[in-house]
């Protein structure tokens, strides 16, 4: 299990903001998660400049936002690479900073149209995909469109909203386990009697 935890949202925005750019944590965050769930490489920087194409037309990022977006791309490994969780994070607005549920929710679908931008980036083989990967993604696609009805029950909606997340998780975690990339297992040492 990892031992870490992802930051603040709103320590994230603010940071990105500062930089001037004009991405949000859930963007970013979910951006990186499908970067990773689709084959990029554990110790591999190409996502750098795939980032900067996506979201400040190729410019390079300042210093700060860079090792911030390091820090929750190493976060996600962790994550994604525990064999032991079989859990991820999403970075979105949350009752820690006081998020409404529309805003839960736009977050939500920040974070999942980023996830499958991610995938896409990498350019994913998902025409190859499982039938579960397949299913997973089709999901995803209609999650991101997915909105809270203001005149609605909230309670109800947000009960439902719960679910959603952990549907999401599911399904990035069905994703990952079929083209994300495994850390290397230690060679197996001989044992001598």
């Amino acid at each position: 299990m990892t031992d870490t935890t992802l930051p603040n949202y709103i320590t994230v925005a603010t940071e990105l903001q500062q930089a001037s750019l004009a991405v949000s944590p859930a963007e970013l965050h979910g951006l990186l998660v499908g970067m990773l769930s689709g084959g990029l490489g554990l110790n591999d920087d190409s996502w750098q400049p795939l980032l900067f194409d996506y979201t400040n037309d190729g410019i390079s990022w300042p210093q700060s936002a860079i090792a911030r977006a390091k820090a929750l791309l190493t976060h996600s490994i962790s994550e994604l690479t525990d064999n032991e969780s079989f859990e991820v994070s999403l970075l979105i607005p949350d009752d820690a900073v006081d998020a409404t549920l529309v805003e839960k929710a736009d977050g939500l679908s920040e974070w999942v149209n980023h996830f499958i931008s991610g995938l896409g980036l990498i350019s994913t083989k998902l025409a190859q995909a499982s039938e579960q990967s397949k299913e997973a993604l089709g999901d995803l696609e209609e999650i991101a469109k997915l909105g809270v009805d203001e005149e609605d029950d909230l309670e109800e909606q947000a009960q439902l909203f719960e679910q959603v997340i952990e549907h999401v998780k599911a399904c990035v975690l069905t994703i990952h386990a079929e083209f994300g990339i495994k850390p290397a297992k230690p060679a197996d040492t001989p044992t001598i009697h």
